[in-house]
């Protein structure tokens, strides 16, 4: 449908493809809990190191199998890695992942007119 001339305009090359939208809408649902989300940006501030989930317990008011619960869940939703050691697991998060969810929150972002 052509815009009409009293339409913005958009950046969007093409809207999103069912696979993609899917697959996104995992990842940014998992994001939508508080404390996944400081869980998050608590491993993105280490800089790309590895974090144990022993160091981000003391972080929250909830016990280590919550936390490692919600840790899991970013895990299943593409958003970070994992590797057990001993009894700890060290979680990193995926830069292409997060890149991706950015890429789409700025182009949906410079679509929206600004008033």
């Amino acid at each position: 449908m052509p815009a009409s001339p009293n339409c913005c305009t958009t950046t969007l090359s093409s809207p999103l493809n069912p696979e993609d939208a899917a697959s996104l809408s995992s990842a940014f649902k998992a994001l939508a809990d508080p404390v996944r989300l400081r869980l998050l940006s608590l491993i993105v501030s280490a800089g790309g190191h590895e974090v144990c989930v022993c160091e981000l317990t003391p972080a929250f008011d909830l016990s280590q199998p919550t936390i490692s619960h919600h840790l899991k869940v970013l895990r299943e939703a593409g958003l970070l890695t994992s590797q057990r050691r001993g009894t700890w697991v060290y979680y990193q998060a995926i830069p292409d992942a997060l890149q991706r969810l950015s890429e789409v929150l700025v182009t949906v972002q410079s679509a929206v007119p600004q008033g």
